[in-house]
């Protein structure tokens, strides 16, 4: 690898363009920052001045998809640091590069892995590339409002394959809370092996963590510095005054505060226009590397708006942000959009309807602030009904343990009067009923136990309810913070042995618990403790709490998540969507089948298909699971293959299929030891589904059972 500078010339535009005053939110009104009409190829005005690193790959030692490690690196264990207090950005890039691929897809061999996906593997399913490397350039930069406090980050790679008469983005806007090569696996390497260049963004929740007892914040590529020496360079820094976060150290010890949850920005608001930007920026990186030099040392336009082939593209809330962007361009920036299991809150239209089976399902889209808020109320509860019986196990807590808080969990429910039934077994019964009317379906019921124990969806919970109320970390919301925990009792303000602070741009995900920083409920014990043993109900209050905030209806809930809510009109761009029935986090009730029953009021002629994938769940990487691989199949793997057929539609003409359940097979077997996965599990996407199609029309959405 080797740091190429960016040109004196460009970082004057630069400082020009800020002294200039024309610094753009990032909003609509960023579209009209380009210079196109003065031939001269300016960077957008939302990049901030001196933010801007380029770094080219040999894909030899380096390279852009794998970071050097290859295929078999990605699969091997996490990349060694040669001093772990104080890691270089290289290799914060590579355990980034590492822990995110790995985040997102099935690494097991048996499930695919180096046979269905991966560097090795080629567009056309064949294992052909060996390790996979790809050389080319790396291009980093902040886009930022001009408060110095938005700091979102934007990275393009352009390959050494990429052809500059035929040009191609792939967009690959960061999964759940992740960094910024959070959809590495999903999107980028896909776009990458096309020869596309390849704009991610992190859309301003990054994964930027603030130790408050040291006031150490990460900055652009992962290094530490003094919050106050940082500035407006630091990826985050709470908005906490130097008083108030004194009183909150000596009463909160070990506590941190993370950008998603704690910038009181609602930064999901912009995650559209962050994807629009990132975009933009990918044009500006083209024009910079491909266009001519003019006659005054500046690159020309060489590619004007629109003129670039660029699917939007990435999973969970990247693919909501891909949707949003399609919906709020009005520039012909976005092609075609191809999402997979997208976290995306519609604002459905009256007459909208989904059905499946001939049946009303009453809920379809509800926003994430309702049925996260249940979800993380109702579903320890419903762990324990029959229906639910024999899930995979996803904690480190003791099984004795689990089943105790989940009875205590039923036992407080029925004493608040949120379920019924006067045993443990009936309350429990009771509490997945109550989720299948809030719209989970049946297929999800063996995963809401996981959905917990792994404590994804008490961490989203918490997240998004500090995010929607705009709270600051000295808030405590609903009793809630994130700290370190003593690992043999769950006691919070725990000195942690080793600070999580150095390798958190690395390994961590956004979303406490990750890299050592717990989901902590204060309140009880004094000084609190890990939620799930702070009280015998695992903090039953707080997340009450939590749920009250929407259904008591919040006004600042209620604004935020007014704010971020889609309308599904995407202006005649070609859409695929890809989601499993069994989705348990981001259930297809109020996201897929949502979007697609708005989209067919609001757009009747419009370009969308839905595959919907039986036995495919939110969570890729859980298929090496015992029980997870006898039961679920990659949506990936559908994934890959809608891409595939975009590309063709794009470039050849070739028609998109229609809307469609795709009805896999199990691989089945004992679990933790399920037979190696076949093209027998995966039956193909296809042009005439028959009996399996999915109809969308004036609202309603008819699915077969």
């Amino acid at each position: 690898m080797r740091n190429v500078p960016i040109s004196i010339r460009s970082a004057a535009v630069l400082l020009g363009t800020a002294l200039a005053g024309a610094v753009f939110a990032l909003s609509a009104t960023a579209d009209e920052s380009d210079a196109s009409q003065l031939g001269r190829n300016r960077p957008p005005a939302f990049i901030v001045p001196g933010s801007l690193r380029v770094n080219s790959y040999d894909g030899v030692s380096d390279d852009l998809l794998t970071a050097g490690l290859g295929k078999t690196g990605l699969a091997g264990p996490a990349p060694a640091i040669a001093d772990p207090a104080h890691p270089s950005a290289a290799e914060l890039r590579r355990l980034a590069i590492w822990s995110n691929y790995r985040a997102l897809v099935d690494m097991t061999a048996n499930g695919g892995y180096g046979r269905f996906w991966g560097p090795n593997v080629d567009l056309n399913g064949n294992d052909t590339l060996g390790e996979g490397k790809i050389a080319g350039t790396e291009y980093l930069a902040y886009a930022d409002d001009g408060t110095g406090r938005r700091n979102v980050t934007l990275l393009v790679q352009v390959p050494t394959s990429f052809d500059p008469a035929n040009p191609c983005i792939v967009t690959a806007t960061s999964s759940g809370s992740r960094g910024v090569y959070g959809a590495v696996s999903a999107a980028g390497e896909w776009g990458l092996k096309r020869g596309c260049a390849v704009a991610y963004t992190d859309k301003g929740t990054g994964n930027g963590a603030h130790e408050l007892m040291t006031n150490r914040v990460t900055l652009i590529d992962g290094q530490l510095a003094d919050a106050t020496a940082a500035g407006t360079q630091s990826l985050f820094t709470a908005n906490v005054s130097p008083g108030a976060l004194a009183a909150f150290n000596q009463a909160f010890p070990n506590r941190y505060a993370f950008k998603h949850a704690h910038s009181q920005q609602n930064p999901e608001a912009d995650w559209g226009k962050d994807t629009l930007a990132a975009v933009q920026f990918a044009y500006w990186v083209l024009n910079r590397q491909f266009a001519p030099i003019g006659d005054t040392s500046d690159h020309r336009v060489r590619y004007e708006p629109g003129s670039i082939t660029t699917i939007a593209a990435s999973v969970s809330n990247g693919g909501g942000a891909a949707l949003a962007a399609a919906e709020q361009d009005r520039r012909g920036w976005i092609t075609a959009v191809v999402v997979g299991e997208p976290q995306i809150n519609v604002r459905m239209p009256g007459r909208a309807r989904v059905k499946e089976g001939g049946q009303l399902i009453a809920a379809a889209g509800k926003p994430l602030a309702d049925y996260v808020t249940l979800a993380n109320l109702l579903e320890p509860c419903a762990a324990l009904a029959p229906a639910a019986a024999g899930a995979p196990y996803l904690s480190a807590l003791p099984l004795a343990t689990t089943n105790a808080i989940r009875t205590a969990r039923c036992a407080s429910l029925a004493a608040a009067g949120m379920v019924n039934g006067g045993d443990t077994q009936a309350q429990a019964t009771d509490a997945l009923a109550r989720l299948h009317a809030a719209g989970y379906e049946a297929d999800s019921d063996v995963l809401h136990a996981s959905m917990w124990d792994s404590q994804a969806v008490p961490a989203v919970a918490v997240t998004y309810a500090d995010a929607y109320t705009r709270s600051s970390v000295t808030d405590n919301l609903c009793g809630f913070s994130f700290g370190t925990t003593n690992p043999a009792t769950g006691a919070a303000g725990f000195p942690p042995v080793v600070s999580p602070m150095p390798t958190v741009f690395g390994f961590g995900n956004g979303v406490p618990p990750t890299n050592g920083i717990n989901l902590v409920y204060n309140p009880t014990p004094p000084g609190g403790a890990d939620h799930r043993l702070a009280t015998a109900d695992a903090s039953f209050a707080g997340a009450a709490c939590l749920r009250a905030l929407w259904t008591g209806q919040d006004p600042r809930m209620v604004a935020s998540v007014d704010a971020i809510r889609v309308n599904a009109q995407l202006h005649g761009k070609p859409t695929l969507i890809v989601q499993g029935r069994s989705d348990a986090l981001v259930p297809i009730n109020h996201a897929s089948r949502a979007y697609l029953a708005a989209n067919s009021v609001r757009e009747p002629h419009s370009q969308v298909s839905l595959y919907e994938v039986t036995n495919g769940q939110h969570f890729d990487a859980f298929l090496g699971v015992p029980g997870f691989d006898t039961r679920f199949v990659p949506v990936h793997y559908y994934y890959l293959q809608a891409l595939n057929l975009m590309w063709a539609h794009l470039k050849s003409g070739a028609s998109l299929p229609p809307s469609q359940v795709i009805r896999t097979v199990p691989r089945g077997g004992t679990p933790g030891a399920a037979p190696a996965l076949s093209l027998a599990n995966l039956p193909a996407i296809v042009d005439n589904p028959g009996s399996n199609a999915i109809e969308a029309n004036h609202g309603t959405v008819l699915i077969p059972h």
